[in-house]
């Protein structure tokens, strides 16, 4: 027997030697070094291990692996079958669609749930708690940013939201579904009686050692009660600037503008196209010891040790507004408002702003200039504008083609007119392919534009301004317009012109 601290350079792969899934179940591993198989144990489950050794007849050298790293390839045994029991069930569920056997379909679903594997608890779980704990395996592992689970007449639907766009992950009898209904709102601590009314809640869940919280919203609809999970992420995850894609002359103007002691940043776009992440990524850069960061949010999308975070609840009286205010008498040095909705909101974000508090926020609008006529149209005074706001930075996700299957496209001479396209460039479209996932597309990539409020746009704020002229000016001093970025994906064959259109860029 050997000690694993004794051994250099190993490399931990999974071996799937006979009756592995029995063995993992005692903690009994199987892996190779110098190209032989080992049989890897810890201290921590050492006599259940040794128990199941004792009536094997295996004749492999056992070594002891520290907890850490038996956890880690523990947790790749767990992937490995888990992937395997989906593959097959996913493969079966696809021959018996094509069959037009819909018994078969169920067959295969119910032996599914009998035989996969549990995430997040013991192997002896129902089957219905194991195929919704694969439901959460799988939206990690594909990132998805939601889960979306449809009752319809005769049947389930379960459908994941994948670089923004939902993918269908896989149809069950009604009858499962809505067990799997029942189970997602027992451990969200909602009423399963209850299915006339709508219904929110919020769980945790674990998965390799990493813990995501889970924001549940259940609707009832004409067929059932339709249910979406929002997998809101840990502040680890949070990406910089640079890895969302935004450029490097608009991340050192961002940089600049965040070293202001007071005033305020807005980060707009529609929903679903990363204001969030913007924003905490901001916050991740500024955050020190030395300043008293508070956030106002609905709901808290990255939990984050290093910031006191304020979670929304209208139903208590807790708005942004009264957030906003009770955070304002706990002496902080910047404040985060998750969304400007209303007058009197964004008129003590901006009291806020001038009173000595860089403040963070969010607007829906199309394009950066507009956030300016927006908060003017909420009743906003023009000077208090002028004085408080920093810049507006607007911001998109666009989906990138697959380099593998995307083929030359098309384009009609009036998109080509449109979108300022030469007909002699090369513009290509979506296929699909396996490393694709059919999709066509791989990732997405932030495009943003940033407008600053520089001296010579105070001095236009001062009288009536449109959202045109504010463009212009913004153009004029320099700001990249979402549109040219689009124009220059497409050129580049980055993007499809199906993707723009979709993003509603022009």
């Amino acid at each position: 027997m050997i000690n694993i601290d004794e051994i250099h350079n190993i490399n931990l792969e999974v071996v799937e030697y006979d009756n592995y899934e029995i063995a993992l179940k005692n903690f009994v591993l199987f892996t190779k070094i110098d190209d032989d198989i080992v049989i890897v144990v810890t201290k921590q489950h050492l006599s259940i291990s040794f128990d199941y050794l004792s009536k094997q007849d295996l004749e492999f050298e056992v070594i002891f692996l520290n907890e850490i790293s038996f956890d880690k390839l523990y947790s790749k045994f767990i992937e490995t079958k888990t992937d395997k029991q989906m593959s097959d069930i996913t493969e079966s569920t696809k021959e018996s669609t094509e069959d037009g056997d819909e018994d078969d379909d169920i067959s295969s679903i119910s032996e599914f749930l009998k035989t996969s594997a549990d995430i997040m608890t013991s192997e002896e779980s129902a089957p219905i708690i194991k195929f919704v704990n694969s439901l959460f395996y799988q939206a990690i592992k594909k990132k998805s940013s939601d889960i979306h689970i449809e009752l319809h007449e005769f049947k389930g639907e379960v459908r994941y939201r994948v670089d923004g766009v939902l993918v269908k992950h896989i149809e069950l009898d009604k009858k499962i579904m809505t067990l799997v209904v029942s189970r997602i709102k027992v451990i969200s601590n909602l009423d399963i009686s209850e299915k006339r009314i709508p219904q929110d809640g919020r769980t945790a869940i674990k998965i390799a050692g990493k813990t995501l919280d889970i924001r549940v919203s259940v609707l009832p609809t004409f067929y059932g009660e339709r249910v979406v999970m929002r997998i809101l992420m840990q502040s680890d995850d949070i990406p910089t600037l640079e890895n969302l894609g935004i450029s490097k002359d608009i991340t050192q103007q961002l940089a600049k503008l965040t070293q202001n002691s007071y005033g305020m940043i807005l980060v707009t776009g529609p929903t679903g196209s990363g204001k969030s992440t913007t924003l905490h990524s901001l916050l991740q850069t500024i955050e020190s010891s030395e300043k008293n960061i508070i956030t106002v949010e609905d709901p808290v999308e990255y939990k984050s040790d290093k910031i006191n975070q304020i979670q929304v609840n209208e139903k208590v009286g807790l708005t942004f507004a009264s957030g906003l205010r009770s955070i304002l008498r706990q002496d902080p040095d910047v404040i985060m408002v998750g969304e400007i909705r209303d007058n009197e909101t964004a008129a003590i974000a901006i009291q806020s702003a001038l009173t000595g508090h860089l403040v963070f926020s969010t607007l829906h609008t199309n394009r950066a200039p507009a956030a300016i006529t927006r908060l003017l149209d909420m009743g906003l005074e023009r000077f208090l504008l002028s004085s408080s706001i920093l810049g507006v930075l607007a911001q998109r996700l666009i989906r990138k083609l697959c380099n593998n299957c995307k083929e030359e496209d098309i384009i009609a001479e009036h998109h080509l007119e449109e979108y300022k396209i030469d007909k002699d460039i090369k513009v290509y479209k979506a296929c699909g392919c396996e490393k694709c996932n059919f999709t066509g597309y791989v990732g997405r990539v932030a495009i943003a534009e940033l407008f600053i409020i520089n001296g010579k746009v105070k001095e236009m704020l001062q009288n009536s301004i449109d959202d045109e002229q504010l463009m212009q000016i913004a153009i004029d001093n320099g700001m990249i317009s979402l549109s040219s970025q689009v124009n220059d994906m497409l050129v580049n064959g980055e993007t499809s012109l199906n993707e723009v259109i979709r993003m509603g860029i022009k």
